[in-house]
Formats: C-alpha cells, sequence, structure tokens
C-alpha cells in the first residue's frame, strides 16, 4: 500500500484513485472564499476528497457533500473523510452529476469542482478516442449546468480549468447567468506561460477582480503568495 499523502491537519490516501493529488486540487481548495460564510458545500468529482476536506479545515459549512462517480475513488473518498476530524460534517455520494441534479432539491451555498480535463496534448494517436475522453466524465457544459442548478441564488462556484479554455467557459457560464467574481490566472514560474485560471461565478453580473499567482520563483523555491495561500495545509510551508 503508498504511504498516504499527509497535510498538516488531515491524511489523503490515494492508492485507488487515477487522479493523484496534485496543485491544482490544492489551490482550488485553499483559493476558494469562504468569506459569505457557507452553511453548505457540494465538490463535484471528488476524486480523494481533498478539496472537500480542505474546505472542512477551512470553513464551519454543517454539510459539506461530495459526488464522485468511479466506484474506486468514491470508496477511497469516504475512507479519507471517516478517518478525519471532520467525519460527522462530510458525507461522498456515489452518482454522475446529472442524476444526482435530477434527485436533489436542495442548494448549496459554495459549489466546488476541478473538473477532469486532458488538456495538454492528445496522448494515445487516436483522435476520436481523446475527444470522447476529454468530454465523457464530465463535459463543461454539464459541470456548469448541473452548478447552476444546485447553487443558491447568492451562492458562488468555484473551478480551476486549463487557461486556454478561459473565454469559452466564461461564454458557457454567462448563458447560465452564471458570472465571474473573481480570476486568478496560474503560472509555474515567472518565465513560463500562463497554464490555469481559477474562477469563482455567481449569478448576475458583477465587476471581476482579475489577478495572477506565480507558484515558484526557481525549482522548489516558492513564491510568498503560494505560501501564504497554502501554509495552513502543506507540511513544510
Amino acid at each position: 500500500m503508498t504511504k498516504p499523502f499527509q497535510f498538516k491537519l488531515f491524511q489523503i490516501q490515494q492508492d485507488r484513485c487515477a487522479m493523484k493529488i496534485g496543485t491544482d486540487g490544492v489551490l482550488l481548495g485553499a483559493w476558494t472564499s469562504i468569506g459569505h460564510q457557507p452553511q453548505s458545500i457540494l465538490d463535484i468529482g471528488a476524486g480523494t476528497g481533498l478539496i472537500a476536506l480542505m474546505l472542512a479545515q477551512r470553513s464551519n459549512a454543517d454539510t459539506i457533500d461530495a459526488l464522485e462517480i468511479n466506484e474506486e475513488a468514491h470508496g477511497q473518498c469516504v475512507d479519507n473523510f471517516e478517518s478525519s476530524d471532520w467525519a460527522d460534517r462530510l458525507f461522498c455520494y456515489h452518482a454522475s452529476l446529472d442524476e444526482f441534479v435530477d434527485e436533489l432539491d436542495d442548494k448549496y451555498d459554495l459549489i466546488v469542482s476541478n473538473p477532469p480535463f486532458y488538456s495538454e496534448i492528445v496522448s494515445s494517436g487516436d483522435e476520436n478516442r481523446d475527444m470522447a475522453r476529454q468530454n465523457q466524465s464530465l463535459p463543461f457544459t454539464e459541470l456548469l449546468g448541473g452548478a447552476a442548478q444546485l447553487m443558491s441564488k447568492d451562492g458562488t462556484f468555484s473551478t480551476i480549468i486549463p487557461y486556454k479554455e478561459e473565454l469559452t467557459f466564461l461564454k458557457m457560464a454567462h448563458e447560465l447567468n452564471l458570472f465571474p467574481k473573481r480570476i486568478t490566472r496560474v503560472k509555474g514560474n515567472p518565465e513560463s506561460e500562463v497554464k490555469r485560471s481559477l474562477i469563482e461565478f455567481q449569478f448576475g453580473n458583477i465587476s471581476v477582480t482579475v489577478n495572477n499567482l506565480t507558484i515558484e520563483l526557481e525549482r522548489h523555491k516558492y513564491t510568498q503568495e503560494y505560501i501564504d495561500l497554502t501554509k495552513d495545509f502543506y507540511l513544510k510551508m
């Protein structure tokens, strides 16, 4: 059995999950705003349960639900929740987003998702297969539609996507009356190009705050901004 990933206040077993812990998930869990004091949170496509656990550590929400369609990952997420200090506030559903939307009348004050995207290069040489892989598990249209249906009227939806998808994603959101409140564009180091967009949405058009975040000044030398964002979680920050 592989060793768990140890954070300051919880640990994550990830041997049964295809999506291992990465910078994207930690960024989203730390960056997501809880200034509106959400009492109910939903993590769509929870994987190991990392983001839900980070939000349990950061917030006083009574209800923190997660949704995971993959059976192995769902089982692992449940185990990670149960072994944490916040087990009584965390619950993981084994369902797809569209099933969940159909069956649920409740609304959430905060929705988060680190959606699956194969944003880098087509890998298998079979373009059709790769297109299917990119879209079948949770296409952006389904993610945004589900978030719009499950979010309370004063709620927020936070996500992280490839920067190159940002404009398309914002247009799709606009059609659902979801507008960006904050956008943070992330790059690995001062010389690299912007790779990710962290976006927080709400209903109704308001002015948006846009900024940038650089993770490292050089290899393993982190920027102060990144340290400030993640120091409550990473052991060595």
